[in-house]
């Protein structure tokens, strides 16, 4: 018997405040201002890995613009 393991592929608003250690309403404000992409599956957001990748590149390329 092979077992099959399924890789997560969304986040919800929750799980990525826990990635990124922010509060949930700072979460929800960056996905509601479109700063963290997201789709709207039911009454729920969802969040692919790569969009909170995006994120966390494009924060942290600002912040190395801003030292130079």
């Amino acid at each position: 018997m092979t077992t099959t393991v399924i890789a997560r592929k969304w986040h919800s608003t929750t799980e990525v405040a826990e990635m990124l250690g922010f509060g949930l309403s700072k979460t929800k404000m960056l996905v509601l201002t479109g700063e963290i992409r997201s789709v709207k599956v039911g009454r729920n957001r969802r969040i692919l890995p790569t969009w909170v990748d995006e994120y966390i590149e494009r924060v942290t390329a600002d912040a190395e613009g801003w030292a130079a």
